[in-house]
């Protein structure tokens, strides 16, 4: 006999965050036709280097503090690729290029958390959770924007991160989904199988714990509305083709389930690879491999959402960023500001937006990083007000003691 235990780290509730309240199979039809303005987060874990991501190439300093990692000035070979004469796409992300010219892409440079911690374990957790320097906070920014601006018509799909499990942002009382395989969403005891998940259906449907009860019928309907919905069936628009990778197929499977009408509005996917203090190269290496992914990835990903694109903002940013200066082993270490992007079909792009500075020792954080002048949380505060409209008492909630920042990105 298969253990309670088993079932609820293995199976359908492992993946289905408890809290389900009405039924929401009935609403599938309604949720079809939703047409909502949808967010797409993107973590580049690790703490990504921006000035080699969006590399100031009119700036002399940057030359001098970086002889062997430094990426070009636009007209040399694997050249910054100019995006306003004085910032440039690092030349593996060429294929982001038409999104800045088509006004689809802002860039936040100089963003990140006022928490000076060089901790990749802190960052995160003060990141994903929007209080800097408090550990005890119990949900996400993600979860709380679930929690501020609740929709009756809500499906449990209406929050997936593409992962082993939920990241920080997304965990709290506001129901979401962690899911790594769209096509495998459902009972995991063994091989899968009708006779199994109806076993399993039967045992929860009669159980004496109301919590569990109502719990049980709410995963278990979530997994018939995807299987009737079949995201799989929806192939991507234009001949678009996913890169291979774990993060070319995530994104593949978000804008499955975009299409497939089953309520999605708030996405989750990381992307690794980004400590690099050891050999992170400029315009070939390391970092330059991620890039190409990423920005490959992210071309598609638009190509493939067809007429959904519209409709969806993709946000991409990372922990913290690098020091300024390469270190010995032709790398860079853990540092403070660093890059934020935003794209979508519905962004006022191609713009170095918020506060910027010109660089020089003096205005380095600590004499080592690129300093933090737009707070990420109110960059994201003024996104959201933007993208939902929400109060200044639901901005409140989502991103405590910030005041939401203004940078017209929608």
């Amino acid at each position: 006999m298969i253990s309670r235990r088993f079932f609820l780290k293995n199976g359908a509730f492992a993946m289905v965050s408890l809290g389900f309240a009405p039924s929401f199979l009935s609403r599938t039809a309604l949720a079809a036709g939703v047409r909502a303005k949808r967010l797409i987060a993107i973590f580049q874990r690790g703490a990504v280097d921006g000035l080699s991501v969006v590399v100031p190439f009119g700036d002399a300093e940057y030359y001098r503090s970086r002889p062997s990692i430094a990426i070009a000035r636009p007209g040399a070979d694997d050249a910054a690729i100019s995006l306003d004469g004085f910032f440039g796409f690092n030349p593996r992300l060429r294929a982001l290029k038409p999104f800045w010219d088509n006004r689809a892409l802002a860039i936040v440079h100089a963003c990140g958390s006022p928490d000076n911690t060089r901790s990749h374990f802190d960052a995160q957790d003060y990141m994903e959770t929007a209080t800097p320097g408090i550990k005890s906070t119990g949900d996400g920014w993600l979860n709380r924007y679930l929690q501020a601006k609740r929709e009756q018509d809500a499906t449990p799909f209406r929050a997936v991160a593409v992962a082993n499990q939920l990241p920080r942002m997304l965990q709290g009382p506001a129901p979401s989904i962690a899911l790594h395989q769209v096509d495998q969403f459902g009972i995991r005891a063994g091989q899968q199988s009708d006779k199994v998940s109806a076993l399993f259906e039967r045992a929860y449907g009669v159980s004496p714990n109301t919590q569990l009860n109502v719990t049980g019928r709410e995963a278990f309907e979530a997994i018939k509305m995807l299987q009737g919905a079949n995201p799989a069936q929806y192939q991507p628009d234009h001949g678009a083709d996913y890169p291979r990778s774990p993060f070319g197929q995530a994104l593949k499977q978000i804008a499955q389930l975009a299409k497939a009408g089953v309520g999605l509005e708030v996405a989750f996917a990381d992307l690794g690879g980004w400590d690099t203090h050891v050999n992170q190269g400029g315009a070939q290496g390391q970092l330059a491999t991620n890039l190409t992914g990423l920005g490959r990835g992210l071309s598609v990903f638009a190509q493939a959402l067809g007429a959904e694109w519209k409709n969806t903002v993709v946000v991409v940013l990372s922990e913290f960023g690098r020091t300024f200066r390469e270190n010995g082993n032709r790398g860079t270490d853990h540092g403070h500001g660093t890059v934020y992007w935003v794209l979508g079909g519905g962004i006022d792009g191609g713009r170095i937006a918020g506060n910027q500075v010109r660089l020089e020792r003096a205005t380095l954080f600590q004499d080592r990083d690129y300093p933090v002048l737009n707070d990420y949380r109110a960059v994201l505060g003024g996104l959201f007000r933007g993208l939902w409209g929400l109060s200044a008492e639901q901005s409140a909630r989502i991103f405590p003691q910030t005041t939401p920042a203004d940078l017209h990105l929608v």
